[in-house]
């Protein structure tokens, strides 16, 4: 049946072209956003997770820079513990040149002193951000040192900070308490002769003669220093796994961030070249909506020509 007052065709590509005109303007939006789901109106439970992720990724990001932070603390305290052992090396063979009777010890404790200024030196310096891992007050502060390590979630869904954390006591070469219990400030076992001093820092073999004595101080010197070698190069050891600890962490927080964003756009982009082929469908569908109502609409067009 025609009527001039109901145009059922009309109506039904008029609604046809609105759901095609709103599903285009969902498909130009998430290719202007590139995400599928922008807001919680999009997918809440999707939504809801991503912005979670973010939120957990921001705190990676800032892990992974407190474990640059820590690993540039570390990495000072490994320089220096290395430059350290090898200035020690290097006096332990100043020491058994020294055993040779008719060598001027004066002249070689020359060059002790400044090993021993340098060993201070190297202790002194090894400081980043206003920590000195190697030079501290044993006894008095706390010689756990710590950086954050990472950041997850419990099975609750409650936040949880780690931490990496050292014990510096056992890597510290000088000890500014005074209670000598650095590697290097540490009282040894060597007086007698002409040697006097009390550490690795203090000795002086300058007033030594040919004696006995002498030769069983320094002897005692030379076994002290070595173990004192031996000391800071456990040291060093421990360091180096600390650094290498660290280094670690921080490798797999920044491939963890990167999993993590990609778990987001798993979740919330959109796919570009489905939403662009898409948008070329949609197009056309449009057109054709159109083109359905104006033929629709002809309709009622058509019937006025009955009455002329």
């Amino acid at each position: 049946m025609s009527s001039l007052m109901t145009n059922s065709n009309a109506m039904v590509a008029l609604q046809t072209l609105s759901s095609i005109n709103k599903d285009m303007g969902m498909t130009q939006n998430r290719i202007s956003t590139g995400y599928r789901v922008a807001d919680a109106s999009d997918n809440a439970a999707y939504w809801s997770i991503a912005t979670t992720m973010r939120s957990d990724n921001k705190a990676l990001s800032a892990v992974k820079d407190a474990l640059g932070l820590g690993a540039a603390t570390v990495d000072i305290a490994f320089t220096s513990m290395n430059s350290a052992v090898k200035v020690v090396r290097d006096m332990k063979a100043k020491l058994i040149a020294a055993s040779q009777g008719s060598v001027p010890k004066a002249q070689i404790q020359d060059d002790l002193t400044e090993m021993q200024n340098q060993l201070k030196t190297i202790a002194a310096s090894a400081t980043f951000n206003g920590e000195n891992w190697l030079q501290q007050q044993v006894g008095t502060a706390n010689p756990i040192k710590s950086t954050v390590g990472s950041f997850s979630r419990d099975a609750a869904g409650n936040p949880k900070v780690e931490m990496i954390a050292i014990d510096t006591k056992n890597i510290t070469l000088i000890d500014t308490a005074g209670g000598g219990a650095g590697i290097l400030d540490a009282a040894l076992t060597f007086a007698g002769g002409g040697i006097t001093g009390t550490n690795v820092l203090d000795f002086n073999i300058s007033a030594m003669g040919g004696t006995a004595d002498d030769d069983t101080a320094l002897s005692n010197l030379q076994t002290a220093v070595d173990t004192q070698l031996k000391a800071m190069t456990k040291a060093a050891s421990q360091l180096g796994s600390f650094k290498k600890r660290v280094d670690m962490q921080k490798e797999f927080v920044g491939q963890l961030t990167d999993a993590v964003d990609r778990g987001i756009g798993q979740l919330v982009d959109a796919d570009m070249n489905a939403e662009s082929t898409r948008l070329k469908a949609l197009q056309t569908q449009q057109q054709l909506g159109i083109q359905a109502l104006n033929i629709a609409n002809q309709g009622a067009q058509n019937i006025l020509s009955l009455f002329r």
